[in-house]
């Protein structure tokens, strides 16, 4: 391609269509990198900083991802469906199938999960769901969950540290059927699990993290596990992306 410097067209934009234009003709395909930087500088015979505002629009359209370190990537077309039906069932973690391992099962995609474990003091928020005193100690699982490779989904759960000590709670790999299953071993049965959804615009970190487009926003999902009790085990806040997600709900009509 040659830059028309008669078009009126700053060259940028003109870089980014021929690069969308690759990417909708298949040369440049679903998860696929784009050529380097210097690559692009010698294809197009512009600076660097003008590849970068062509790139900067198309990551901005969601067309394209970048990974740190790593570069540049076409965005796959996928859209993660979260079905209500049986996410969360006994039965789903006994086949290791629960929540976003369940969503993989159904969408055909490659799941993995990057997991930090930290202890903190309950803040008011996270105190009043879970029905504990402020400052009690909880433990945290923060998670970072991709389809394909691409982050989709983010999610913190607090738990009382007096349901996790001595656990594999606290280790990054709970084992089959996730923590839920680590706290039916400790004895534990479930009610009735409880969901809020609500949308906003992402924060800046999660809005780098999810690699939004401009003006994307983002499902933030708030979930209460107790046990038969009435008392509360888990509070998860997760953050999908709203453009790769589709939830599902089952209402029962009686």
């Amino acid at each position: 391609m040659v830059i028309d410097k008669r078009s009126g067209v700053p060259a940028y934009r003109q870089i980014a269509a021929d690069i969308r234009e690759r990417i909708n003709s298949g040369e440049y395909a679903p998860g696929a990198q784009l050529p380097s930087e210097q690559d692009l500088t010698a294809t197009y015979d512009v600076s660097r900083p003008t590849i970068r505002d062509a790139v900067g629009l198309l990551r901005a359209e969601g067309v394209v991802y970048a990974q740190h370190g790593r570069g540049v990537f076409v965005t796959p077309p996928r859209t993660v469906q979260r079905l209500s039906r049986s996410r969360l069932s006994k039965a789903a973690r006994q086949e290791n199938k629960g929540a976003f391992l369940g969503d993989a099962a159904a969408g055909g995609f490659t799941p993995s999960t990057t997991v930090k474990i930290r202890f903190e003091s309950a803040d008011e928020r996270t105190a009043e769901l879970l029905g504990i005193d402020p400052g009690t100690e909880v433990t945290v699982r923060d998670r970072v969950m991709r389809a394909d490779g691409l982050a989709v989904q983010l999610a913190v759960s607090r738990l009382p540290r007096q349901f996790t000590r001595g656990t594999l709670i606290e280790e990054t790999n709970t084992g089959p059927g996730g923590a839920y299953a680590r706290l039916e071993d400790a004895g534990h049965e479930f009610a009735p699990f409880e969901e809020i959804v609500r949308a906003r615009m992402p924060s800046p970190e999660e809005a780098s993290t999810l690699q939004l487009a401009e003006g994307v926003p983002v499902l933030h999902v708030t979930r209460i596990a107790r046990n038969t009790d009435g008392v509360a085990l888990e509070v998860n806040d997760m953050i999908l992306a709203a453009d790769r997600y589709e939830l599902g709900y089952e209402i029962p009509a009686r």
